[in-house]
């Protein structure tokens, strides 16, 4: 089985209760790499890994310290690319919400909406009604609250893991050193002008305080009031 490269990441930093981030990348284009990161819950023995990044040897190392590598969660349908290598090397069951076309393997084994259990506790999910192709965001109730999202919102305090020409780019292509909405989501996930704020506004329903997403970095303090504003600001009439 051919599966997706490896792309430079990072080592994993743990940033709550039984949770972690590695930060790691994606080629975009030709000339572009962009962030790319992926979120482990531990729940007992077993892993969860949030929208898989494929890793090298030594971080698999890492991930095995911790647990078995038992599930993958899809949490937006353009996150798919290394879901296969995970499930098929590792057995792991897929959990994603249906109907996403752009990545139609491995098949589903749990499929996602909001009354779903999953497989780590103090786990809610808010599904978006009004894109495209399924997304969701993920609230761990763990201390003040940690918001993940895909690529809905993003949060860029730095420019690391992008190589140097994304780096030039990013703020010229709408990503600027701020949370956002992100702008090539929204205009690939709309249905028409506007119809996206119902979803994003869900996520003000929510207690959270931290934020990471599956590009730029990790948001420690303030998330909710930084998502607020980026929503308003999309969506200023």
């Amino acid at each position: 089985m051919s599966y997706a490269p490896i792309y430079p990441h990072g080592h994993l930093e743990q940033i709550g209760d039984e949770v972690y981030v590695l930060r790691g990348s994606i080629k975009l284009n030709p000339i572009m790499r962009i962030t790319r990161n992926m979120v482990l819950v531990r729940e007992g023995s077993e892993i969860s890994l949030i929208n898989p990044v494929r890793v090298n040897d030594e971080v698999l190392k890492q991930i095995a310290a911790l647990g078995k590598i038992s599930h993958v969660v899809r949490t937006g349908a353009f996150h798919g690319i290394d879901d296969p290598f995970y499930v098929e090397q590792f057995s792991a069951t897929m959990w994603a919400q249906p109907g996403g076309v752009t990545y139609t393997t491995p098949t589903i084994d749990k499929e996602i909406d909001e009354s779903t259990e999953l497989p780590f506790s103090r786990a809610s999910l808010v599904t978006f009604k009004n894109t495209k192709e399924p997304e969701l965001a993920l609230l761990i109730a763990d201390g003040d609250g940690l918001l993940i999202t895909c690529d809905a919102i993003q949060h860029y305090g730095d420019y690391s893991y992008n190589n140097l020409p994304a780096r030039l780019m990013m703020p010229l292509i709408g990503f600027p050193k701020e949370t956002l909405v992100g702008p090539i989501w929204t205009k690939v996930m709309a249905t028409e002008r506007g119809s996206l704020e119902d979803d994003l506004r869900q996520l003000l329903n929510l207690d959270f305080n931290r934020l990471i997403a599956a590009h730029g970095t990790y948001l420690e303090t303030g998330a909710y009031n930084a998502v607020k504003n980026a929503i308003d600001k999309a969506f200023a009439k």
